[in-house]
């Protein structure tokens, strides 16, 4: 159980589903709070299950509004955990932050996936310290940062096909050329086709390029999410 309190130990709290999903709220990245909250009612006291009474409510908050003040609660408030808790909180954030880097990382020699495993071993190697206070998406970037200094690794490619009117082409193709790692098929005719590997990382920049350099004329089509290879990759 995950407890967000305004005051360590006092008055009032409410429960969270997770603390990650806490987190994506406060970065913007969460606006449903139900996903947020196992509930909206507010505790005196959460782990007896004591509510709190609409007229502490109206005095500490001037509302008894319970999902106005939970929503008061998320923005201000501590995360409540035991050193247990705490510790099984880290061990599960370490594990998340591993299979987001597995499912989105590659070694770009063999494009073959490391397994997560693989990748946990790699983060303890380089002593990575979770931290509570960020999102496990934040984090995983952090790391794909950090293991390129150790290990052969990269975010795996995205497939794509553009099409572009032959009037805006060429010059669209130059603009687009720093953002595009591989040009693997490029054909000409009444249109511009090509089918390039780009980071995903590049993929808003590209479609917005497009879509405003060709005045909505052009269109681009994602072929594959990875550019992964089968099997997965071993550290020797």
């Amino acid at each position: 159980m995950w407890v967000l309190a305004v005051e360590p130990g006092s008055f009032c709290g409410t429960q969270l589903s997770s603390p990650g999903r806490w987190w994506d709220l406060r970065e913007s990245r969460e606006k449903d709070l139900d996903e947020v909250l196992q509930t909206h009612t507010v505790f005196v006291n959460v782990s007896k299950g004591q509510v709190a009474k609409k007229d502490d409510l109206v005095k500490a908050f001037g509302t008894d509004d319970q999902t106005e003040i939970c929503k008061m609660i998320l923005s201000k408030g501590e995360l409540q955990v035991s050193d247990k808790e705490r510790h099984t909180q880290l061990e599960q954030m370490f594990r998340d932050i591993a299979t987001i880097v597995a499912d989105k990382c590659v070694n770009p020699e063999t494009k073959r996936p490391y397994t997560v495993i693989l990748i946990e071993r790699a983060m303890k190697d380089i002593h990575y310290s979770v931290k509570p206070n960020k999102s496990t998406k934040q984090q995983a970037l952090e790391v794909i940062r950090q293991l390129k200094e150790t290990m052969q690794i990269e975010r795996a490619h995205m497939r794509l096909r553009f099409l572009l009117p032959a009037k805006e082409g060429k010059k669209l193709k130059e603009k687009l050329k720093p953002l595009i790692k591989v040009i693997e098929n490029e054909d000409f005719h009444e249109q511009l086709e090509i089918v390039c590997l780009i980071d995903p990382g590049c993929f808003r920049e590209i479609d917005e390029l497009i879509r405003s350099e060709s005045k909505g004329k052009g269109t681009l089509e994602v072929l594959s999410l990875k550019d992964v290879e089968e099997g997965d990759e071993k550290l020797e």
